[in-house]
Parts: structure tokens; C-alpha cells; sequence
């Protein structure tokens, strides 16, 4: 995967004299190894204020515990840029058992080790180190996520805002292209940078008397937001309210003799500006100067897909995307996502596949009504869940087109959907949603399709903002009605979350057994992750529902967390004391014993867990590692990569993992 050092930016003092710059406009500092590819946030920003005039110096991984990586290209003219990186650095490190992770998808090698726990505040601290009052500009999902005081799981306490404790000028917060060529005009024209006040998306600290640009709301003060849980609730429940371009107003908190100003989200890139943005001269790959460590594991995810849209009116809880890239959708036009398409087939290593056209939803493409546009999405309602919202515009008709169009791109043999669909937006498009989901099931599926029904149980499922388990088996039984009438025998490889907030044990018996009804064993499972952000993290740390201050159920204790996870799991082996000890608890132990209704064996019992036959076969699925999430992209720009462990079908297994096999005489589609 070799490229010319010249096709990236300066990343030593000596790549960029030889370009003749005395000095660089920006340093870049970033958490994760540089990739300079449209998937990454840190190469997003470098490009387009190259685009735009700036000279950019990219300084990623540095040496944290001098400060001499930090003074590699010398004090830039308008100041430094930081970002952990695609995802939060402590989610980087840490399992949601807070366990040290043993690889990092996005250092040379995957190895761990190259950047601090708290990057963002560990590289602001430096940099003051070395410069004094240089500029500092933060971006990217650690410092967006933690933009207000935040529950942070791995302290269990309420931490300040990041930009309080990184003593860094200015927070940027979203999608952060428009943000950062604004705040790069006004340092250029000489405004210092303790002046710039007024411009859209960013988050600042001044005297507590200072005057406010924009109509605000909040106040609250820190010190009673770390010990007043009702009050974070709240809080937490109005910032959710603002973070609209057209409807949020500016949100204010207090620590100690200083204020926070958050002012109202900078509006979405509209296609015009998305696609310039697309079209930027991204070397596609990881710097040359880590080939001797075997690259950057993160770009083999991406490398050969195409990210087609922004932001997400899924409104799922854990999910934070809407206090990052937004809950309006934008899209590139169909030329741009064909014309980045054609630019792939020249890549070496490219085999004729393209394995995603997606985003943070691969189905969407534009807002969810024609009322987001001039009024912004609604501060108190979602548009799927619990039910699609009357004004809810689905059409897939845009999107088979895109699909279509890159399928006639020389060179390419087979597109593939790897990101989410949204099954119930899916069956919400009368018009075109089963054309859609013809071609999906017969084009575009490489044996298995992700999809997210989470959970099965109404009250877990109403706390995650994710739609009844009818509404995904309507979708199960049509996806196997379409896959045996294409002659294919293609999965459904579902994720799965245990322990969320309102799941008792009942609920994830109630959960084990719908797997058990459809004879389906998850070779993994994600337990609940509290990361900052989340309408989800807000009720593990409170018990309390932001959105209707009910109180919520939260299973916190380790051991019963262990259970619930087990219970999904219920036919390992290694589960059965896990398993029988958690159905004893909550008074089901009629489903211990020999019958076919029993999940579990007794202590002592021979044979299979549950009388079904061989649960460790594996199909492709199970051998496939965990990777950063095709489309995803963090840094000052992104909604945040990460790695999510999927649920692998059994090939010996029928039902709702696995299509039933075609009639004889079917032909199959090659």
C-alpha cells in the first residue's frame, strides 16, 4: 500500500521545508496514527483548510510525556488543532468492563500504547507547556461528547466540561468543515482568538457577566450538577432540545467565577458543499512511514467504501449522534458518490468489490419531513420510534439509483451494504421500500446482513428509542421471503445488547428465550457501554429517564450483569452455573430441566445445554474480527468510529438467522 510521502501533509520539520514553508498556519494534533482518507475526521479538516489557503503540519501519535514531539514543526502562526482521534480515547482503551483493551485499530500494528488515556487534555497541557498562549482549538468526538460537564463511567463521578480542565480557547463541537474555516478567516484577519464569540458550533469560557451572542437557556452551575442527579437529568434533557441549527438556542453553565457558552449548532454542509468536501485530493491511505509496523488496521474497513450521507433521525438512546453529527440527514449527490467510486476502482489492492455504500444509517438520505427544513426537528419527538411519525417522508428511490449508478462504474463487480439499515424506516416507504428491499436481498448482501433489533423485551426496547420486535419480525420473515425466492441462503447477523438501562433479568430471560424460539445462539453480545453523550448514560448514572424523569431500572451490579449477559448465551457451556443461578433468582427455574421449553440443564445434567444440536458451528460471520464500522468517522468532523462486536449466525441453525434453503429446480443468481 505504498504511496509518495509528497501525497500527504508535512508530519516532520523536514517534510515541510522541503515544501518551502518556514512555519505551518495549524499543527494538528491527533490521538490516532494518520490516515489520510475521507473516513477520518483529522484528515477531513487538514484538507479542507489546505483547500482553502492554510498550511496544515499533521502531528499525530506524539510523544505525550515530554514536550519535545510538540515543538517538532515549531509555533504555528494561528495554533494548534487537537483531537483524540475517531473515537474517545477512553473508549479506545477500555472494554465496557473497563478491562485494558489489547488492540487499537487506529495505530500502526494495532498496537496499544501510542496515545494517554484523556488524549485531549493530556496533548492540551503539553502544548501550554511548550507555547504558553497559543491558540488552541479543540474538535472531534472526545472533546464534542464532553463538551458540557459529563457522567464519565470510568472516574463514576460527573466531570467538568473538557474545555475547562484541557485550558484550551475553543471547543468545537459537530461536523466541523464551515466551523473551522470560519475560525481560520477570523484568526487570519488578527482577531485573537479570547474575542471570537459569536461563531456557530463552538463552545467557549468567559466571565460570568460577559454578554451572550445568542438567546440561551441553562445556567446551571456545575457544583450542583455533580451531586444533584434530578438536576443532571434535566440539564442533560435540555441540551438534547438545542442541538438543532434552525430551533437551539445557546446553553450556558457555571463553574465558579467563569461561564460555559455553548452556542447553536453550525448548520449541516448542504450537497454542494458535502460533495466539494468529497472531493478533496485524500491520499486514500495510511503515511507511508508505518508500513514497517503493517499499516493502520482501521483503514481496511474503509478503504473500498463509500460514505454517502450525514447525520441520523434514528434517535437511538446509546447513540450519540445527535449531540455530534446531528439528527438532520444530508447527502452527497449521486455524481460525487459515482465519481469517488470510479477514483476506488483505481486503487491498488481493489478487487472489484465495494463494500459499503452507507453512513451512520445506510438508508437515509435526506431529512425525515419537509418541516426539518424550515423548522428544525422536533425538540420533543422522535420520527421512528416508538412509531414513524405521520409527517415521515421514506423513499428509497434516490438510494436505488445511487446503487444502481455504481454498479455501471468500470471495474466493479458487486456493491455491498455494511452499514445499519433502518428496518423500520425500510417497511415505513410504501412507495419504494420493497423495491428497495428486493434489490438489497438479492444485490447487495454478501451472505449477511447487520441489523440492529438490540433487544425484544417493550420496556428495554422503549429505553433505547428503538421500535417494537414486531416491527423487526415483519422485517425478518419478508428478508427470507425475498432471499428464497433469489435461490440464496443469506443471514441476518443481529446486534444484541445485554445489561441496558431497564433490563431486569426478566427482561433478558424474556430475551433468551425469543433466541431460544428461533434457535439462535450469538456467538457474541454487546453489554451496555455508559460513553458520554447518551440519553442511555444519563439514565445509568441518574436512574432517571431524561426525557420523562420516570425512574428506570439499572442493573449496575457486576454479577447480575454477568447473568444477563449469559442468559443470551445460554447454550455455552461455561454459561450453565451463570445461567441457572440468574433463573433461580427471578423465580424461573421451571426452565431448568431436560423439556425442550428449558434454557438449561440441572447442575449435574449430560448433553447439550438446551437438546439443540451443535451451537458452536460457525458460519464466516464468527470468524470475522470486530472493525470500525464502515462510513464512521470522528475526529473534528465525524460521528465517531468504532468497533462493535457482532452477533454470528450458526450455519446448522434455521429460523430467523438463517434463510431456509431455495425450492428444487430454483435457479440461484450468480
Amino acid at each position: 500500500m505504498s504511496t509518495t510521502t509528497n501525497a500527504f501533509l508535512p508530519v516532520s520539520y523536514e517534510d515541510m521545508t522541503s515544501r518551502g514553508w518556514d512555519q505551518p498556519d495549524f499543527v494538528y494534533v491527533c490521538g490516532d496514527a494518520y490516515v489520510d482518507h475521507p473516513s477520518f475526521g483529522a484528515s477531513i479538516i487538514s484538507r479542507v483548510l489546505e483547500a482553502k489557503g492554510y498550511r496544515v503540519a499533521m502531528l499525530c501519535q506524539p510523544d505525550y510525556k515530554s514536550t519535545d514531539d510538540f515543538k517538532r514543526f515549531g509555533r504555528p502562526r494561528l495554533g494548534f488543532l487537537v483531537s483524540a482521534g475517531n473515537i474517545d480515547s477512553m473508549v479506545a482503551h477500555y472494554t465496557a468492563a473497563k478491562r485494558k483493551r489489547s488492540y487499537d485499530y487506529y495505530s500502526p500494528g494495532g498496537k496499544m500504547g501510542n496515545r494517554p488515556d484523556r488524549a485531549v487534555i493530556v496533548y492540551c497541557n503539553r502544548i501550554r507547556q511548550a507555547y504558553g498562549d497559543v491558540p488552541i482549538i479543540l474538535g472531534g468526538l472526545e472533546a464534542s461528547l464532553r463538551r458540557f460537564a459529563h457522567y464519565d463511567y470510568w472516574d463514576d463521578r460527573v466531570r467538568r466540561s473538557i474545555l475547562v480542565d484541557s485550558r484550551a480557547d475553543i471547543l468545537t463541537y459537530g461536523m466541523g468543515e464551515a466551523i473551522l474555516i470560519r475560525l481560520a478567516e477570523l484568526l487570519d484577519r488578527g482577531i485573537p482568538i479570547k474575542k471570537i464569540r459569536d461563531v456557530r458550533g463552538t463552545v467557549y469560557l468567559c466571565a460570568k457577566d460577559d454578554k451572550i451572542n445568542y438567546e440561551h437557556v441553562g445556567g446551571w452551575n456545575y457544583d450542583d450538577l455533580k451531586t444533584d442527579k434530578r438536576l443532571y437529568a434535566e440539564a442533560f434533557a435540555e441540551q438534547y432540545r438545542n442541538q438543532d441549527a434552525v430551533n437551539g438556542r445557546a446553553i450556558v453553565e457555571y463553574y465558579d467565577d467563569k461561564m460555559l457558552v455553548q452556542n447553536p449548532p453550525m448548520p449541516p454542509l448542504e450537497r454542494e458543499m458535502l460533495d466539494w468536501v468529497y472531493s478533496l485530493p485524500y491520499a486514500r491511505t495510511y503515511h507511508p512511514m508505518y508500513e514497517k509496523d503493517g499499516g493502520v488496521p482501521a483503514i481496511a474497513e474503509v478503504q473500498f467504501s463509500l460514505t454517502h450521507n450525514r447525520g441520523c433521525f434514528g434517535g437511538c438512546n446509546f447513540c450519540a449522534l445527535a449531540f455530534h453529527q446531528g439528527r438532520t440527514v444530508r447527502s452527497r449527490s449521486i455524481e460525487s458518490v459515482v465519481a469517488e467510486a470510479h477514483k476506488i476502482t483505481k486503487l491498488p489492492g481493489f478487487k472489484g468489490y465495494i463494500h459499503d455504500v452507507g453512513g451512520p444509517t445506510a438508508n437515509f438520505r435526506a431529512p425525515a419531513c419537509e418541516k426539518q427544513l424550515a423548522d428544525g426537528v422536533c425538540p420533543n419527538r422522535k420520527c421512528l420510534a416508538p412509531k414513524p411519525c405521520k409527517n415521515l417522508r421514506a423513499d428509497h428511490t434516490e438510494y436505488i439509483e445511487l446503487l444502481s449508478q455504481i454498479e455501471q462504474v468500470p471495474g466493479v463487480k458487486r456493491v455491498f451494504i455494511r452499514s445499519g439499515i433502518r428496518f423500520d424506516y425500510l417497511l415505513a416507504d410504501e412507495h419504494s421500500g420493497d423495491a428497495f428491499f428486493k434489490k438489497l436481498v438479492r444485490d447487495h448482501v454478501s451472505g449477511q446482513l447487520k441489523v440492529a433489533p438490540e433487544h425484544c423485551a417493550p420496556n428495554v426496547l422503549r429505553k433505547m428509542g428503538k421500535p417494537d420486535i414486531e416491527v423487526f419480525e415483519k422485517f425478518k420473515r419478508r428478508y427470507f421471503e425475498l432471499s428464497n425466492a433469489c435461490g440464496k441462503e443469506q443471514y441476518l447477523v443481529p446486534y444484541l445488547m445485554s445489561s441496558h438501562p431497564g433490563s431486569t433479568l426478566n427482561e433478558a430471560v424474556e430475551l433468551a428465550l425469543y433466541l431460544k424460539k428461533w434457535d439462535y445462539s450469538p456467538e457474541q453480545v454487546q453489554d451496555y457501554y455508559p460513553t458520554p453523550g447518551t440519553a442511555s448514560t444519563v439514565m445509568f448514572y441518574t436512574g432517571l429517564d431524561p426525557f420523562t424523569m420516570q425512574e428506570v431500572f439499572v442493573p449496575t451490579d457486576y454479577e447480575e450483569k454477568q447473568m444477563q449477559r449469559a442468559l443470551l448465551q445460554y447454550k455455552k457451556p461455561e454459561n450453565a452455573e451463570l445461567v441457572r443461578k440468574a433463573l433461580i433468582k427471578c423465580g424461573r427455574s421451571d426452565l431448568i430441566g431436560f423439556g425442550k421449553e428449558c434454557l438449561v440443564r440441572p447442575a449435574g445434567g449430560h448433553g447439550s445445554q438446551s437438546g439443540h444440536g451443535d451451537h458452536d458451528a460457525r458460519s464466516r460471520a464468527d470468524r470475522t474480527k470486530s472493525a470500525p464500522r464502515a462510513g464512521a468517522k470522528s475526529s473534528h468532523t465525524s460521528e465517531g468510529a468504532g468497533s462493535r462486536k457482532t452477533s454470528a449466525p450458526s450455519p446448522s441453525k434455521k429460523g430467523w438467522a438463517k434463510a431456509k434453503p431455495a425450492a428444487k429446480g430454483t435457479k440461484k443468481r450468480k
